[in-house]
């Protein structure tokens, strides 16, 4: 320890003076401590003396050891040497004997093979010579597998030699099957049997050879079997299309005879096979040339006729060929054997060399009738249009009471008759043809969508019609109206029957062709007669309705109507047309269509209604109460439609919330007719916030007020800054005349709004609320029957409840 810490150290045990007492024990104690450390230092000092001598003794023992150990080593090292030395001088005496016997051995075994290699030669030359084909065959093979092993002395001039002439010895073999074989199809085979046997032999012989040898046999047969067949289909009289089913007679029949006589050939072979390949492609090089050279478009039942024909020998072919599984494992296992030859020989003749290579028949013929059947559509195409235009001239356009279906017979006829041409079409050809029967297909449903739109009412045409404003105008009975459902019904029908028609051929016709088959345009044609079939339907109620809405205005004096009566007869007949259309509508029509209809008719009868009050020629108080309970009445009558055309409540609910809102826009106007001349102005703007000033002009007119009164009015209406657009109005200002009733024009005018603000007029005129308590207020005094029956009606006529409509189209 360092002297501050000695220091500390000691300050720390002594801390006073007092225990310095303690000095002399702890020196006492410290003493006797070293003692004790000196006495142990002494012992481990003896011990470690004492251990020192005895390593090294050990040591010296250790070294003698290893020394000794060394000695052995190298002894046995010694001897190891002397007695590889002797193994190797006893051993090559033995490795040389060894080499000699290996040597003699092969040398033995190649002079014995070389004995029979030649001495079977010699036996193979003498079969040759002698046509022995059958011992021939089997001396083949033991020749070439004998060859095999000198294939390793091919430098040797003997076995040179050997190897050239058993080639020449192959070539004569060659000649001489193929001088045989010559003579088979000339009728001598019949006469001499044992040549059969003698031609079965030498196919042994042409199977030990190499594989092309069987091949050009087999191709110089087939070539020779239809010699006769060229010369005779290439003649004047039997090179016509009408001739073709004769072809295939001919070469069946030819099957058929020769069959025993083919059996002399390996059913590996597949010699028939091979002919019928070779035949189909020179029977379709002579159609080809026959199509090509008509000086005429080829007659359509001739031409079928050869193409049917065609097709079904294709299909005898492949199910001859390839129907059977024992045939088909032929076909794999023939295809397996030449795979290597049918890589390196690319050629066209392929199919021939190596014999069931999974060629396919369908089709190796009749595709070169493909470019030619445009004919045969323009045949398809006219018969389709026959037949539509005499199914459309015996529709009735009517329907029994009894049907379920509630569509044109006609409809499902043409469709059948499409089908069937359609199955007539893919019997014979799903190529290009298909696709352009298709399109014949489209044509005709593009027709009979004309002829079910040229069906439909017609409004009047010509100048006069224009002039009088009548060309929009359809006159429908009620078996108009039927044949309209009908015509909708059929339309819907052929809009999803033409997709499924597309599907189908899309499924059939060649994959590469399939993105042709398109029926959107057809559908799309379907889709405008269904809306224009509707909008017909709505315009041909409206007209229904013109005598009403004239007598409207003309047959009840409301500028003298003395008291408040039931509901006019003009709203009576409107309610007896309605009765007698709608159920009929509602039961033929689907849901989705008669929410169209609906649709369509909402947004037509309310605001002409509306318009028809300014064709009146003044409206006194009373009158302006009784047609405020008629309006109250038609209201009621619209609202009943839904149900009256048998239709679910929620799908109609959105049509009585359009409905509600249009006619209480009528309901305002008369409110506003029947306001004081003092506070008309406030009262119309209250409830009509959107009117214009001409209208505003016009509610002046039905008033009865003369034009000082209006001009006084009508300055002070536009001094107030109304906010009213002086405009044209958006609603046609029709004269009160006796004329013909106006088109009908669709108008969507806001109820008053019930939030916001106060009037426009300012703070100086009467606040918006009192104008409406006001209107409330108008016709209170008139204590009439008639007028407590409007007040029923006005608590009875609520809106209903809100729902979906009108969700697949706009007016």
């Amino acid at each position: 320890m360092e002297k501050s810490s000695t220091l500390d150290y000691i300050n720390q045990m002594f801390p006073t003076e007092a225990s310095l007492s303690g000095v002399e024990p702890l020196m006492q104690k410290v003493h006797n401590e070293i003692r004790v450390v000196d006495t142990e230092i002494l012992a481990a000092v003896r011990q470690q003396s004492n251990s020192g001598t005895k390593a090294k003794e050990d040591l010296a023992a250790a070294t003698r050891a290893v020394q000794e150990l060394m000695y052995k080593v190298r002894e046995i090292k010694t001897k190891a040497e002397q007695s590889e030395t002797m193994v190797q001088e006893i051993c090559r005496d033995i490795k040389k004997l060894d080499f000699a016997k290996k040597h003699i051995t092969t040398t033995i075994t190649a002079l014995h093979r070389l004995n029979m290699l030649v001495s079977a030669i010699e036996q193979l030359q003498v079969m040759a010579s002698k046509r022995q084909y059958k011992e021939a065959s089997a001396q083949l093979e033991a020749v070439s597998q004998l060859c095999s092993h000198f294939d390793g002395y091919r430098d040797n001039p003997k076995i040179t030699e050997l190897r050239d002439k058993f080639k020449n010895i192959k070539q004569i073999l060659k000649s001489h099957v193929y001088s045989d074989f010559s003579s088979l199809g000339t009728g001598k085979e019949t006469e001499e049997n044992s040549l059969l046997q003698h031609l079965t032999d030498a196919c042994l012989v042409v199977d030990a050879l190499e594989p092309s040898v069987r091949e050009e046999l087999v191709k110089n047969f087939c070539d020779r079997e239809l010699i006769s067949y060229q010369q005779i289909f290439e003649g004047a009289e039997l090179a016509k299309l009408d001739k073709t089913e004769r072809r295939y007679a001919w070469v069946k029949r030819r099957l058929r005879t020769n069959e025993e006589i083919w059996k002399i050939f390996p059913t590996s072979w597949h010699v028939d096979y091979l002919l019928c390949i070779q035949f189909c492609k020179l029977t379709r090089s002579q159609l080809e040339d026959i199509l090509e050279n008509l000086k005429e478009k080829p007659d359509v039942g001739t031409l079928l006729m050869a193409l049917q024909r065609t097709i079904e020998f294709e299909e005898e072919l492949a199910e001859k060929f390839g129907g059977s599984g024992g045939t088909r494992n032929i076909v794999q296992d023939i295809r397996k054997k030449y795979e290597k030859k049918l890589a390196a020989h690319q050629d066209d003749d392929k199919d021939l060399a190596v014999p069931g290579a999974g060629f396919n028949f369908r089709g190796i013929i009749s595709s070169c009738f493909e470019p030619h059947l445009m004919v045969y559509v323009d045949f398809e195409e006219k018969t389709l249009m026959d037949n539509l235009e005499k199914l459309v001239q015996e529709e009735t356009w009517d329907m029994d009471d009894g049907g379920q279906t509630n569509i044109l017979s006609s409809s499902m006829q043409v469709f059948l008759i499409i089908r069937r041409s359609l199955k007539r079409c893919s019997a014979l050809t799903k190529n290009q043809t298909l696709l352009n029967l298709f399109k014949v297909f489209q044509r005709v449903l593009k027709a009979y969508a004309t002829k079910l739109f040229m069906k439909l009412p017609k409004g009047g045409t010509g100048i006069v019609a224009a002039a009088t404003g009548m060309d929009g105008h359809i006159k429908t009975s009620d078996k108009d109206e039927r044949m309209i459902c009908y015509i909708v019904n059929t339309a819907e029908y052929c809009h999803k029957t033409a997709g499924e028609l597309a599907e189908n051929v899309s499924k059939i016709i060649d994959p590469q062709l399939a993105d042709g088959v398109d029926m959107s345009e057809v559908e799309d044609e379907y889709s405008a007669v269904i809306t224009k079939a509707l909008v017909t339907l709505v315009n041909g109620l409206e007209t229904k309705f013109d005598i009403e809405m004239v007598a409207m205005t003309t047959r009840v004096p409301w500028a003298t109507l003395e008291s408040v009566g039931d509901q006019s007869e003009y709203v009576n007949n409107i309610k007896m047309i309605l009765n007698g259309s709608i159920p009929v509508l509602g039961t033929l029509l689907s849901p989705v269509y008669f929410q169209f209809f609906l649709d369509k008719l909402a947004s037509s009868l309310g605001p002409r209604f509306y318009l028809n009050i300014f064709k009146c020629k003044q409206i006194s108080e009373t009158g302006a109460q009784q047609m405020l309970l008629d309006t109250q009445a038609v209201k009621t009558i619209l609202l009943d439609i839904p149900s009256l055309g048998k239709q679910a409540s929620g799908a109609a609910a959105s049509y009585s919330k359009f409905v509600s809102r249009e006619m209480s826009k009528a309901e305002a106007l008369l409110k506003v007719i029947l306001s004081p001349v003092d506070s008309v102005a406030d009262t119309y703007s209250a409830l009509l916030p959107e009117g214009t000033h001409s209208e505003f002009q016009r509610i002046l007119d039905l008033k009865g007020l003369k034009k000082a009164d209006q001009q006084t009015i009508l300055e002070d209406f536009s001094k107030r800054g109304s906010g009213i657009p002086i405009a044209t109005s958006a609603v046609q200002m029709v004269p009160a005349t006796a004329a013909g009733p106006p088109p009908p024009v669709a108008v969507a005018v806001a109820v008053v709004s019930q939030q916001g603000g106060g009037s426009s007029y300012g703070a100086a005129m009467i606040s918006r609320e009192d104008v409406l308590t006001r209107a409330a207020a108008l016709g209170r005094g008139a204590a009439t029957t008639g007028f407590k029956r409007f007040l029923a009606l006005t608590e009875a006529a609520k809106d209903r409840t809100d729902g979906p409509f009108r969700k697949l189209f706009n007016a």
